[in-house]
């Protein structure tokens, strides 16, 4: 398996250059040359088989030569067989006759993070050992990619890390679960700005020569196809338990930086039968005018009780916009060039066909999230935490408006545990949600992180500074 670049002008790399470069040079994203197909026989196969084992299947055409079958299954066995709270990884809740949970959060750090970055670090490890090289990773986080990279890297030989979060922009659980972990590899820096600021510094730092030829950078962002491969496969898994292939789904998915839905999208193209995909945004809602309206305008975001969705770029979309646009290298690379600069773009009308024959868009303000929690709390006893909600409330939109008919199932990713984020629950719901007992000792426990400014040379010069020292 061969990967190229969205913009078209970095080198074509297998499965280990891409999970190790994260970024591609020219400043495009990787995708594989061409997408795997399943059959409905394939599919129908994996009815009844571990989530290991499902992962296994699922990724095995996208690594390529790059791991030998024993290799990936020796991975997936180790990452989905002990490292998660729940035997079934991502279980589903159902809450009503249509709708159902698909929980992620049953990893280390409360996150869907996690499912994909246990294995990005087992991966980093075993290419890294492979070549005798170290690795330095950026990343930004609006609250749980950070956690869910840091543990996922912790402690290793070859790896340091330095994530970015912007300051006050956090939920106080998602700051501890970065900054409580004291390992000499670990850097947590907290920088003035948004989210989006923090995303920039670390894409420019890609592309930065000053950096790149110093030190030897990864990726861990969901920029990182790896990561983004790792999350195709609760899609099939929940699928096969839904009834697939003889039974589409459909699935909304709270939407921040792309990723996490642009993977259903894989699991379409690879053959799942996919109804639809609902893009569910808090008011920071760009992504809602691009799929309905092709207007991709940032503007300025506004911080709200779903702080991992305040985001106005997301980078994965850059991802779609090459697919449904043709896979138009070229153009592709001038009108991303054209956005970089005014942060505004109108999609073409082949973009915008492309995207809308398998993907809807709705938002929820913040009374609207709540009313979600609430009814989630009364109809069938569920906490849920704010993002989930986001994502439920759509969910229930997109049956109402006829985007989704009644005989289809729906599922909402639920993305974060509801302790996460307890004070939007409890406005919500009036109750408290309690951290589960692994990681009830939170709030006693140290943290250490650095304050920076938000300008992107603070940023270049502190890691520049530290890095290797570990």
């Amino acid at each position: 398996m061969q990967y190229v670049s969205t913009r078209g002008s970095a080198p074509a790399l297998d499965f280990e250059g891409v999970t190790l470069a994260g970024l591609a040079s020219d400043g495009g994203l990787y995708v594989p040359a061409e997408w795997p197909r399943f059959t409905p026989d394939q599919i129908r196969d994996l009815r009844g088989a571990a989530y290991w084992q499902i992962a296994w299947e699922v990724m095995r055409p996208f690594v390529g030569d790059s791991l030998t079958d024993k290799e990936l299954g020796d991975i997936c066995s180790s990452v989905y067989g002990g490292q998660f709270a729940h035997a079934a990884i991502t279980p589903l809740v159902q809450l009503d006759e249509q709708h159902w949970l698909l929980e992620l959060f049953h990893g280390p750090t409360l996150a869907f993070k996690d499912i994909a970055l246990q294995l990005l670090g087992r991966l980093f490890e075993t290419f890294l050992e492979r070549r005798d090289q170290r690795l330095t990773i950026v990343g930004a986080t609006s609250g749980d990619t950070g956690s869910a990279a840091i543990h996922a890297v912790a402690g290793r030989r070859r790896t340091e890390i330095f994530m970015l979060h912007p300051k006050g922009r956090v939920s106080d659980v998602q700051r501890r679960q970065m900054t409580t972990v004291l390992s000499p590899n670990v850097h947590n820096l907290a920088i003035e700005g948004s989210f989006d600021d923090a995303q920039a510094h670390v894409k420019r730092m890609f592309t930065d020569g000053a950096v790149t030829g110093v030190l030897n950078l990864g990726a861990v962002n969901s920029i990182n196809w790896a990561r983004l491969m790792a999350q195709v496969v609760y899609y099939f898994a929940s699928a096969l338990q839904l009834g697939a292939p003889d039974r589409t789904v459909a699935y909304s998915v709270p939407t921040g930086n792309f990723g996490d839905v642009f993977a259903g999208y894989v699991a379409a193209k690879m053959g799942l039968p996919i109804e639809v995909l609902v893009v569910a945004t808090n008011v920071n809602d760009i992504l809602r005018r691009a799929i309905n309206e092709g207007d991709y305008s940032a503007g300025g975001v506004t911080p709200t009780i779903t702080p991992s969705m305040d985001i106005q770029v997301s980078s994965n979309f850059e991802r779609l916009l090459f697919d449904a646009g043709g896979r138009d290298a070229a153009a592709l690379a001038e009108q991303m060039r054209s956005f970089e600069a005014s942060k505004a773009m109108r999609l073409t009308n082949a973009q915008g066909t492309g995207i809308r024959e398998l993907f809807t868009a709705l938002r929820a303000d913040q009374i609207v999230t709540a009313r979600a929690m609430q009814w989630a709390w009364q109809a069938s006893g569920q906490i849920i935490d704010p993002h989930t909600a986001v994502g439920l409330s759509a969910a229930r939109d997109a049956v109402k408006d006829d985007s989704i008919d009644l005989r289809v199932p729906v599922v909402t990713l639920a993305t974060a545990h509801p302790a996460k984020f307890p004070d939007a629950v409890e406005r919500a719901i009036g109750m408290r949600p309690a951290l589960p007992a692994r990681v009830g000792d939170l709030f006693g426990r140290e943290e250490s992180y650095v304050e920076i400014a938000g300008d992107y040379a603070a940023t270049r010069d502190y890691v520049l500074g530290h890095a290797g020292q570990a």
